[in-house]
């Protein structure tokens, strides 16, 4: 879903090809439906270590075995990387090929599930601290690195979070283009968002000051371009701090990862329809 060159097909008015893969195209597949999940590493991530996605127990393959049925298969993809933000979902939109040529114009639905990380505190910018990891010599980025991960959480107490990842307004302006671009050149696609989880990362100081402002505005971006919110925010909050979450605060272990992908479920099954005589899941 890049941006339209002259001669792309988008432009010139030659009709979109359909992928290959599978031997079948959207609109004519019977046995089920394909869900992408656009994530940060809460997606994939347990609650020791990164894990494979197609490991049955992320809540968004727990959400695709749910909305399963006889007959009716639906199978989650997840595709993001550690850290992602809305910016990093619309660069990959945009950029990588492979999302945009073959798994989005195989989704039915997309989740969008960036913006959890857009609120959390920091203290630098996203160009210094991204920078990091392109220091040499070694020596050098082991250095930078171990200051800055002694000094993050230090500041983003000092600073009680009022420094985020990523500003609002850009996190509403990338979801936005986001939407748009699936919209235009996929209409038929429901496109899901989510309301940011809380944490307790030792590692943000544990400041979530940002939180409730980030749940305010998440809540206004989906009534403003209609589009429908998983409310992680609650989901999540009942198991900070307990038994079986990650140690470092931030990522869940698998009894949330099974509520999220349950309630998840229960939220979206109501408006899911299959896409057998070409009823499609569309947006509610």
């Amino acid at each position: 879903m890049p941006e339209p060159a002259a001669d792309h097909p988008a432009r010139a008015g030659r009709p979109r090809r359909e992928s290959s893969l599978g031997g079948v195209g959207r609109s004519s597949r019977q046995d089920g439906w394909n869900l992408l999940v656009l994530s940060d590493s809460l997606a994939f991530h347990g609650p020791g270590l990164g894990e494979l996605t197609t490991e049955p127990k992320l809540w968004p393959n727990v959400l695709a075995s749910a909305l399963s049925s006889p007959g009716q298969v639906c199978r989650a993809t997840i595709f993001g990387r550690r850290g992602w933000t809305a910016r990093d979902a619309w660069f990959a939109l945009t950029r990588d090929p492979h999302l945009y040529s073959v798994l989005l114009p195989r989704a039915d639905a997309v989740v969008l599930a960036v913006g959890g990380m857009d609120y959390l505190p920091t203290v630098l910018p996203a160009h210094l601290r991204e920078g990091i990891r392109l220091l040499r010599p070694k020596p050098l980025r082991t250095a930078a690195t171990a200051v800055f991960r002694r000094v993050q959480p230090v500041g983003s107490v000092l600073l009680r979070g009022r420094w985020r990842t990523l500003p609002q307004p850009l996190t509403d302006h990338y979801l936005s283009r986001c939407v748009a671009g699936i919209r235009h050149f996929h209409p038929e696609v429901r496109i899901i968002g989510i309301v940011p989880p809380p944490h307790d990362a030792p590692g943000y100081g544990r400041v979530r000051a940002g939180h409730p402002a980030a749940v305010r505005a998440a809540q206004d971006w989906g009534g403003r371009v209609g589009v429908e919110l998983l409310r992680l925010d609650t989901w999540v909050q009942p198991f900070l701090g307990t038994p079986g979450m990650n140690v470092d605060g931030l990522h869940w272990g698998w009894g949330c990862h099974r509520a999220v992908g349950e309630r998840a479920a229960a939220q979206l099954r109501d408006g899911w329809a299959a896409p057998r005589g070409g009823r499609l899941p569309g947006t509610i």
